[in-house]
């Protein structure tokens, strides 16, 4: 008498309970034993509920976001998560999936699909369920934001990636370099310069873009370490020479009482430890006033010592 085939085979269990969030693909049971009449038996008998054709999860029910992109991932096999989810930062974010490119496949509703040439060489080693490495999900998020105009969103997506220590910027300039073709791919080189200069967020990309280098302003240093309060902080951009403090003040962090206490405090101890004056700029006054806001911080960096004059930009008599 044969045996009949159940999940509780230990290469299965293993998969399903350890590895594949309990979803499981035809290919895999066929691989460990299994034959079609024990499939449709466990199938019969609930023991699998078919997600996709060839795809099955060991329960019946909504599925967990986990086991979608698993279902996602087995019925494009082989295959891999990309964009959000190869962040896995989003868990609303639809689900993309990638497969080598020239093969046509067909997911489950709602999934996008992309296809990509060397796909094995952009695995990140040992995730499960397979995804894209980092720098190149990174990478293909950013050249479709910039692709459709979100040039802010680009930059904050790179710097998230980077200040969660998920990737560094050498790193996804080492992979952008190694890749043949990127659509936007200079300015990705120029948001990962700005990085690494200290430009953290997409409101002080902005301010040194916009206000800075495009009025000639001296070069400020970004990220300045301060103890004035006792502890280290950490200043958006400091005027070493003339004593001035740039602050950004960007509404998702300085919405609170708390915040602003915070924000005050560090304010009156960098002026009675070093004199050194604090001014705070918001994204009005970087994206919508820019000109206005560089003129008034030259005039403050020259009352503090500064010989220079802000220059014109091609925005400031459409500003005026």
């Amino acid at each position: 008498m044969v045996a009949r085939f159940d999940l509780d085979e230990p290469g299965i269990a293993h998969l399903l309970e350890y590895v594949q969030s309990g979803v499981v693909a035809r290919f895999q049971l066929v691989a460990a034993g299994a034959s079609d009449s024990d499939i449709d038996r466990m199938i019969r008998r609930r023991e699998l509920t078919r997600a996709r054709p060839g795809v099955y999860v060991a329960h019946s029910g909504a599925l967990a976001r986990a086991q979608r992109e698993w279902v996602a991932v087995l019925a494009a096999w082989p295959a891999a998560l990309a964009d959000a989810a190869a962040l896995a930062w989003e868990t609303s974010a639809p689900i993309t999936v990638v497969v080598e490119h020239g093969r046509k496949v067909t997911v489950p509703a709602g999934v996008r699909i992309r296809q990509v040439r060397h796909l094995p060489e952009r695995l990140h080693p040992g995730a499960e369920p397979p995804r894209l490495r980092v720098e190149h999900a990174v990478i293909d998020a950013m050249s479709r934001l910039i692709a459709s105009g979100d040039l802010a969103e680009a930059y904050a997506l790179l710097g998230r990636a980077c200040f969660a220590r998920r990737t560094t910027p050498d790193a996804i300039a080492t992979v952008l370099r190694s890749r043949a073709r990127v659509a936007g791919r200079r300015v990705i080189v120029t948001m990962i310069e700005d990085l690494r200069t200290g430009a953290c967020s997409v409101l002080e990309r902005g301010y040194l873009h916009l206000v800075e280098r495009a009025h000639g302003l001296p070069r400020a240093r970004r990220q300045a370490a301060s103890t004035a309060t006792g502890r280290r902080t950490e200043q958006d951009a400091r005027y070493e020479p003339f004593g001035l403090v740039v602050e950004m003040d960007g509404r998702s962090t300085h919405d609170t009482a708390a915040a602003y206490d915070a924000d005050a405090i560090r304010d009156l101890a960098e002026k009675a430890h070093g004199d050194a004056e604090t001014v705070r700029v918001t994204y009005g006054m970087v994206f919508r006033t820019p000109c206005r806001t560089a003129a008034q911080i030259a005039t403050i960096l020259r009352r503090r010592g500064w010989t220079g004059s802000a220059h014109r930009c091609p925005r400031c008599t459409a500003e005026r």
